[in-house]
């Protein structure tokens, strides 16, 4: 089975050997009509050109016993010259050359029209939950992966996917980091995975970097290298099956609000911009985000790291505040509506049904 990649080079290849040919052959046969029958240049080259097309017309001039020899031996070079071309028009046709370009056109359109997108690295194990859990939330997203196998079951999915190192500054360009919200490097090594954050975070200082560590050593690092958050899925998954044996129902709980397709319940995060939000400095009763749109605040996070869980109704909302949220995708667009935050993430409020 050949890569899209490998049967274009095949077919260029064979496409310029048989051209290489059809034009040596056209050549040999001008020259010799020229200089052993002593035509003019357009009548050898008409001769030569209606031998190889076979299309059945007299000589131009009465040939020799030597050019008509001549004349049959460049018909059976042209049909051979000719089959070897249409046979790999054919070949490309019956795998899909053709079909797969029209493909990868579309998708190379759709990786240029990405705005404000999410781009995940790396798509095994953990970037395949990852991006499930993307296209459960109407995330426009791009998958970037070396392995061809891994690239190609991401598109039987339906995903953007591209073929490339995303070490590389190239890559990442190439599925628009710079205009990038969000990037969740989830490669197989620790290297790779710090290698692209410094890459992604030279070209958009302003990018959120999601990174997956495998010990506390590449944790710290990643962080260093510019990382906004770090998982490791030993760390954190020790962690969940702790409190799963612990507290099974709250856990319950909260993978049923933070995931999935078929929630009913949902929790968000919103910005509060002074520009265009008018509830900064009003206390959480005087703003009625409560009674507005029936949303639950359930933590504000100030712009010093100060986090204010159960914020009670005597708290201020300050300009920079995050506040978590928790309620219906309706209610969430209505507290959105009023909070009325930048338009980058955080928040990004569920499509409603």
């Amino acid at each position: 089975m050949y890569s899209f990649q490998e049967k274009e080079r095949r077919l260029r290849q064979q496409l310029f050997v048989g051209g290489l040919g059809l034009g040596g052959l056209s050549l040999l046969g001008t020259l010799w009509y020229k200089l052993v029958e002593g035509w003019s240049w357009l009548d050898a080259f008409y001769m030569t050109a209606i031998t190889l097309s076979t299309v059945g017309y007299g000589e131009t001039y009465p040939l020799s016993a030597t050019s008509r020899l001549f004349t049959i031996g460049l018909i059976l070079a042209g049909l051979i010259v000719i089959a070897y071309i249409v046979n790999g028009l054919t070949e490309a046709f019956l795998e899909g050359y053709f079909q797969q370009r029209f493909k990868l056109r579309q998708e190379r359109q759709l990786i240029e029209s990405l705005r404000q997108h999410y781009i995940l690295c790396g798509f095994g194990r953990m970037g395949r939950q990852v991006a499930m859990e993307f296209k459960a939330e109407n995330i426009p997203f791009a998958i970037v992966d070396l392995n061809i196998e891994q690239v190609e079951a991401a598109k039987q999915f339906g995903y953007t996917a591209l073929m490339g190192d995303a070490t590389l500054d190239e890559t990442l360009m190439g599925v628009k980091i710079e205009k990038a919200i969000c990037l969740v490097a989830a490669l197989g090594s620790d290297a790779e995975n710090l290698y692209t954050v410094l890459s992604a975070k030279t070209l958009n200082p302003n990018l959120r970097a999601i990174a997956r560590a495998s010990t506390q050593e590449a944790v710290q690092k990643l962080q260093r290298a510019g990382a906004d958050m770090v998982v490791s899925p030993y760390i954190t998954g020790g962690k969940r099956l702790a409190a799963a044996a612990l507290r099974p129902q709250v856990m319950d709980f909260v993978d049923g609000i933070i995931s999935g397709a078929d929630r009913s319940f949902y929790m968000e995060e919103f910005l509060l911009d002074p520009k265009n939000c008018p509830c900064v400095g009003q206390t959480l009763r005087e703003a009625r985000l409560r009674s507005q749109s029936g949303a639950l605040v359930l933590a504000i996070r100030r712009a010093d790291g100060t986090l204010i869980a159960g914020p009670m109704g005597e708290t201020r909302l300050m300009e920079k505040d995050l506040l978590i949220c928790m309620g219906t995708a309706e209610q969430l667009s209505q507290l959105n509506r009023i909070l009325a935050p930048i338009p980058t993430p955080p928040p990004r409020l569920p499509k409603q049904k």
